[in-house]
């Protein structure tokens, strides 16, 4: 049916996104700004922009460089000590492996893509990775999957992106893939409209795919 999937991290693969809630959450609380988890997820998750906006919204713009890097400290501390494989990734990807091309796309940043993989056991079933330092324009721009594709040296229209955010499903077809969406509890009120497929969790791919 596909030629290649390409899959993107957090939220799909690694159960990070709440780590990523709780960093900024405690970033902007040293700034006096407090974050909901309702803002995060709306201009984080949905909308693909920096949450750290709103202290710069607050005035707080002259230390906007300090406190991503207090976010960023943050964040690189708690991915090293409970990141954790999404449910039915790892029986998933066993499956999948060795039938078509597979890579991550993931707006993740090396350094913290690394830290949460250490122990995770996932990297090697994927062709290769796509971080946030690979592409200019990030999710929901098309540019992540059209790298990812032209990587593979495949056609767009014959590949497959498992998403779980409003932005990822966007970005990826925008590219001009098929998307099956698996939008966790962060996710619940995002837009899948433009999905083929809208899963309760990855364990339903492979019947998807003739290969159960």
């Amino acid at each position: 049916m596909f030629d290649g999937i390409f899959w993107d991290n957090d939220g799909v693969l690694m159960e990070t996104e709440h780590l990523y809630y709780q960093a900024n959450a405690e970033a902007l609380a040293r700034s006096g700004v407090e974050l909901s988890l309702e803002e995060f997820c709306r201009i984080s998750l949905r909308q693909g922009e920096s949450v750290l906006s709103l202290a710069v919204g607050a005035g707080l713009s002259d230390g906007a460089v300090e406190l991503r890097r207090v976010r960023d400290e943050i964040y690189f501390r708690l991915l090293g000590e409970e990141p954790q494989v999404m449910p039915g990734v790892r029986d998933t990807l066993e499956l999948l492996h060795g039938r078509l091309p597979m890579a991550i796309v993931t707006s993740c940043r090396k350094v913290n893509f690394m830290q949460m993989h250490r122990e995770s056991g996932l990297l090697g079933y994927f062709d290769f990775i796509l971080t946030r330092e690979d592409y200019a324009a990030s999710k929901p721009d098309p540019e992540p999957y059209l790298t990812a594709c032209a990587r593979a040296g495949l056609d767009p229209g014959r590949c497959l992106a498992i998403e779980d955010s409003e932005r990822g499903v966007t970005s990826a077809a925008r590219a001009g893939l098929a998307v099956a969406a698996v939008p966790g509890q962060m996710n619940r009120g995002g837009d899948f409209a433009v999905a083929r497929w809208l899963l309760d969790g990855v364990h339903e791919l492979p019947p998807l795919l003739n290969f159960d």
